[in-house]
């Protein structure tokens, strides 16, 4: 019996070849292996194959591991205790008439503003291991020369203007527009430190601001932001910010000076309210001046001592071990607030040595304006 060959445009079996065109995935899920077979492949035919769907948790796995490892070495390449500066556990001491590391310009420091001043510290208990908050508002923080400007701001002003990318890095920590940098200056108020202090400077490298803890010596030019903080340091032009907490021993580096006690240094707590006079001392004319915010000195009068503030409860503040061999973890605590009514001292200061400053943190109030006592008839 004779068979006729199918129609030529009817195909009735596969292709003898592969299909052309590439491959399209099924739109479905995979269908499921009947009961039993378990994979098995056909006899003579190849091996069983595991479907790529069944490997992404194994590849997740390795992948997860893979990061975990990365992350782990970038952690330890870091070390610890560097509080987030780069500088793993260092403290740098800066002499208020040098200009440091990395500068952020030339200085702009007053040669003829008051000389550096080694007053008595705050008195009051602390541990070893915290730093003394006082208040930015607090009457004598801050000394300098009655009509005397500590710092020459337009000329800052006109460092980081002829300086495009020292200006655009100083913007960045300032948290200022690059173009709002000569206002934000002018704004500032140009003192000079009564106590060593505490502080995180930014030098400039490689066009960019890097960061580093530092502690200023007593007597150093700085402008002022209106709650007080030290926000530049006028002999280098370096912006500064809140000295950052740091954990473990600590290493001090730079400079020193005969007057230095890691137990007297402090940190600068920023008013509440927004200063409008600050209270100064004048070591050089020995008495108070009352100086207006963000004016150079011109502005300034004479003022009455004020009476002695009244301790209150502490912020928290940044905090570190006051000798070299101390690894206890920073801390910061506060004193409970006293009823001790202010001290009444004569007006006319012990010219044998300098007024104090103000004791550990006071108020955390400031000063809208210059807190005046009545003067005995003596004093006129």
């Amino acid at each position: 019996m004779s068979v006729e060959p199918p129609s030529s445009d009817r195909p009735t079996g596969p292709p003898s070849g592969p299909l052309s065109g590439p491959s399209q995935p099924p739109s479905g899920p995979p269908s499921q292996p009947p009961s039993g077979g378990g994979g098995t492949p056909e006899p003579g035919g190849p091996g069983p194959r595991r479907p790529w769907w069944r490997s992404a948790p194994r590849i997740a796995a390795i992948t997860a591991v893979v990061v975990a490892a990365v992350v782990l070495a970038v952690v330890l390449s870091r070390g610890d205790g560097d509080g987030g500066t780069g500088q793993s556990g260092e403290v740098f001491l800066q002499a208020a008439d040098k200009t440091g590391p990395d500068p952020f310009t030339e200085s702009t420091a007053n040669d003829s503003s008051a000389p550096p001043a080694t007053p008595s510290p705050p008195t009051g208990s602390t541990s070893a291991n915290e730093l003394r908050g006082v208040d930015g508002g607090a009457p004598g923080l801050y000394g300098g020369t009655r009509n005397t400007s500590a710092c020459d701001v337009e000329k800052q002003v006109d460092f980081l203007r002829s300086a495009p990318d020292r200006n655009k890095a100083f913007a960045s920590v300032a948290r200022v527009g690059a173009a709002d940098v000569p206002a934000y200056l002018r704004s500032l108020t140009p003192v000079q430190l009564r106590l060593d202090t505490r502080v995180t400077n930014h030098g400039y490298v490689d066009g960019a601001a890097t960061s580093y803890q530092a502690v200023l010596q007593a007597g150093t030019a700085v402008l002022v932001d209106d709650r007080g903080e030290p926000r530049v340091r006028c002999a280098c032009g370096n912006p500064l910010t809140q000295p950052v907490p740091q954990q473990g021993t600590l290493k001090r580096t730079g400079d020193s000076w005969p007057s230095y006690r890691s137990s007297d240094v402090v940190v600068v707590t920023p008013s509440r309210t927004i200063i409008n006079v600050f209270v100064i001392y004048d070591a050089a004319g020995d008495e108070w001046v009352a100086r207006h915010r963000g004016d150079d000195g011109d502005k300034d009068r004479k003022t009455h001592r004020p009476a002695k503030p009244t301790p209150s409860v502490s912020a928290s503040t940044p905090t570190t071990p006051t000798t070299d061999e101390t690894s206890t973890p920073e801390t910061a605590t506060s004193e409970p607030t006293t009823s001790e009514p202010p001290t009444t001292e004569p007006e006319t200061p012990d010219t044998s040595t300098p007024p104090p400053p103000p004791e550990e943190d006071t108020t955390t109030t400031s000063q809208s304006a210059p807190t005046e006592a009545a003067p005995p008839s003596s004093e006129l």
